[in-house]
């Protein structure tokens, strides 16, 4: 059981990644928690006696209270709080007094609340799959079997519906809503059409972008001063919900077993993941592992597979883009990009770059 010290210490780090990653009203809320939580309400008491990790990479503490609070906001429930959330601007003081109305007056809610895992499904993110995927679709010349791990509302798996604007290069669905043009450095990324054959996705805890509850859940985790996302995802969801998308409520290993077993004739089947993987206990990351790698060891240059992901990488700043692909099973770094989506630095796959320089020369 973590001390008090170290939970506090987990809200200033969080506060200060929200700041680098722009949300400076976050990251204020997140270090008001971290100095004035106290023991004088059922939720403070809660926080500061947290039987798990709390930080970014265990239970992720400060966001489950942050989203509580904003929820409260988006749904309408308290005013005071509504009056001290972006747009509209107020006081440390001001905000503070609104958190701990709100801790008393939405006891039940926020501690319900605190028992689940932050669930976001940040849509820029394509922006830094899309590449891989333009690369997989290069090297095999076959359409793409979609299989999406810790998929949540299945907005990443639509990305093929979204306009991009990568570099010197536009890739787009013409009549999307969602457009995502990531600050790029490095070659553009190759140019080809991608053809879409299935698309399936599994979550613990999926969220169904027509239900109203879920809607509000996905959207309370994104920091109220990032207006773009906030308008970003909720276009991601209509979209979803025309298209009827829907993810199936698995274990991911279960799920990858059945996904597994069958090879895609004809096709090129991907799996992928978003910061998600690194949420798995490392016993089941090394089943995931292991099963993938024997899928792969069967693949064949009529059903060829490939991993894409992009995670979080001891060492690299921001997430690490990586593929591999069988029945080679060569694996490269392909880039890095920012957690959120909001640049790419892209490398690409070896001879593919080879190919752009010679090509160029």
């Amino acid at each position: 059981m973590p001390t008090e010290d170290e939970i506090r210490r987990s809200f200033l780090s969080q506060a200060e990644a929200c700041g680098q990653l722009g949300s400076p009203f976050t990251a204020t809320l997140c270090r008001l928690m971290a100095t004035r939580l106290n023991l004088e309400t059922d939720v403070g008491t809660r926080v500061l006696n947290w039987n798990g990790e709390p930080g970014s990479n265990g239970d992720a503490l400060p966001l489950r209270l942050a989203g509580a609070l904003r929820a409260l906001v988006l749904s309408g429930s308290d005013p005071a709080l509504i009056a001290c959330y972006p747009p509209a601007t107020a006081s440390d003081d001001a905000l503070w007094s609104a958190c701990e109305i709100a801790f008393v007056q939405h006891r039940d809610f926020i501690l319900h609340r605190l028992r689940s895992a932050p669930q976001t499904n940040e849509v820029r993110r394509s922006g830094a799959l899309l590449p891989g995927f333009l690369t997989i679709a290069k090297l095999f010349g076959k359409p793409l079997v979609l299989s999406e791990v810790g998929a949540s509302a299945g907005l990443n798996l639509q990305w093929d519906r979204y306009a991009y604007r990568l570099g010197d290069l536009s890739w787009s669905n013409s009549t999307s809503l969602v457009e995502i043009a990531p600050q790029w450095t490095g070659a553009a990324p190759p140019a080809v059409e991608i053809k879409i054959r299935e698309r399936a996705g599994c979550d613990l805890n999926p969220l169904d972008p027509s239900s109203a509850d879920d809607r509000l859940r996905l959207l309370s985790y994104i920091w109220a001063d990032q207006a773009d996302r906030i308008a970003r995802t909720q276009a991601a969801l209509e979209i979803a919900v025309d298209n009827k998308l829907s993810v199936e409520r698995a274990d991911a290993i279960d799920w990858l077993k059945t996904r597994l077993a069958t090879p895609f004739a004809g096709a090129t089947h991907v799996i992928y993941h978003s910061i998600a993987w690194q949420y798995l206990p490392q016993t089941l990351q090394a089943a995931g592992e292991k099963l993938i790698a024997e899928a792969g060891a069967r693949a064949t240059a009529d059903a060829p597979i490939a991993r894409l992901q992009m995670e979080a990488k001891s060492g690299t700043q921001g997430a690490a883009i990586t593929l591999q692909v069988w029945p080679s099973a060569d694996i490269h770094q392909i880039g890095r990009a920012d957690f959120h989506g909001r640049w790419v630095d892209w490398s690409g796959w070896p001879d593919q770059q080879s190919a752009t320089a010679n090509a160029a020369s």
